[in-house]
């Protein structure tokens, strides 16, 4: 039974079909989602529908902010990390926005709509902090920026079978949109919609912004549950998300970053483009590089019987805490006891021995390979 709900907690247009299903539902940064259904079996088996087969997820918790007009460019190169100068109409973008001290404001998912007009999709723990960032911070260039969070229900649509479930409500061929590329198209009957093969879970998948009225988000809900049924399409809940991209190593804010920590010693510098000119958060890494970094985002797996948990802490051999877990759990699909942490660089090489502090006793973990879980390729 689902406690009742607080009056000031936030509620996307699913809510109630949740709640119908039977769904667990918790409070999520001030929204009131589902962590689980137990009614398809709970987080396990969603985790491992995903895997196999297709799961569907309510993301509209999530937030979107649109920044148009002629220098629409140049005010999403001065706010995020990544080079938007390479992508092209109809792609996204893996990015951050980060504070001037090169720590994370939040990472984000940059759409071009057009040379000026871009969508930013932000997470929902942070999505008043990052919309007023944005206001802020683009002042100085001719553009305008709208807060089209409330606008959309957004329906991630993920696994290997997510295609073949979305294609049945769709005038679009969807096998020639790449990953992280979108397009417009009908979906249920609705014109225009936004879809986007992007996703949070390692896997192919899809996600869609459709009208955020409760009937129609009730609608096509229903109707990609009863397309993919073929497929074993389950509703998925909060806590099968986390486990399936903690297995990806796909960060959450608050966990693998945030305003503490900065995207050396996140890994995330791959998505860094130093060369392509100013930006918020550039003069602070330079600084970082040449300075050293002093701790990284490892892989660890428990070596003795345990479950690294989020915020245990990670001791060396004798005992002193050198670190601590961002994310850790049993993971559903690879039957490991896996853990992210931050540790001292010296102490984050492969195979490296260190302890988990897991009900007051230390329980031996080994540094492992950080990426736990990679798609399989498709064979030609």
């Amino acid at each position: 039974m689902n406690p009742p709900v607080e009056a000031n907690i936030r509620k996307t247009a699913l809510n109630a079909t949740h709640r119908q299903s039977g769904a667990k539902m918790v409070d999520y940064s001030g929204w009131d989602m589902p962590v689980e259904y137990p009614s398809v079996g709970g987080l396990m088996k969603e985790h491992l529908a995903v895997r196999a087969g297709v799961g569907l997820f309510d993301v509209s918790h999530m937030g979107d902010i649109r920044v148009h007009g002629p220098e629409a460019l140049k005010a999403v190169q001065y706010l995020t990390m990544n080079d938007a100068s390479k992508l092209n109409t109809g792609q996204a973008q893996y990015s951050a926005m980060l504070y001037p001290n090169g720590t994370f404001v939040d990472d984000v998912i940059v759409h071009k709509f057009a040379d000026d007009d871009y969508l930013l999709v932000i997470n929902a723990g942070t999505r008043e902090k990052d919309v007023n960032w944005v206001k802020d911070n683009t002042r100085q260039f001719k553009v305008t920026v709208e807060d089209l969070s409330d606008q959309f229900t957004q329906i991630a649509i993920q696994g290997p079978k997510g295609v073949d479930t979305l294609q049945k409500l769709t005038d679009v061929d969807l096998s020639k949109v790449k990953f992280y590329w979108f397009t417009r198209g009908t979906v249920a009957g609705l014109k225009n919609v936004l879809i986007a093969r992007t996703g949070y879970t390692a896997e192919d998948g899809f996600e869609i912004y459709i009208p955020s009225d409760a009937a129609t988000s009730d609608r096509v809900w229903n109707e990609l549950l009863q397309a993919g049924k073929e497929f074993g399409v389950v509703p998925a809940g909060l806590g099968s998300r986390n486990t399936l991209r903690l297995e990806g190593k796909l960060p959450l804010y608050g966990h693998e970053i945030s305003d503490e920590i900065n995207v050396w010693e996140a890994g995330l510098d791959r998505f860094l483009k130093m060369d392509k000119g100013d930006f918020i958060g550039r003069a602070a890494l330079e600084k970082a590089k040449n300075d050293g970094v002093k701790r990284a985002l490892v892989g660890l797996e428990t070596i003795e019987r345990g479950i690294p948990r989020d915020g245990y802490k990670v001791l060396d051999l004798e005992g002193k805490e050198i670190g601590y877990v961002t994310s850790g759990s049993y993971m559903p699909f690879l039957k490991r006891n896996l853990a992210l942490a931050y540790v001292p660089v010296e102490q984050s090489a492969l195979d490296n021995i260190v302890a988990v502090e897991i009900r007051n006793q230390p329980v031996k973990a080994k540094v492992v390979p950080s990426q736990f879980y990679k798609r399989p390729k498709k064979s030609s």
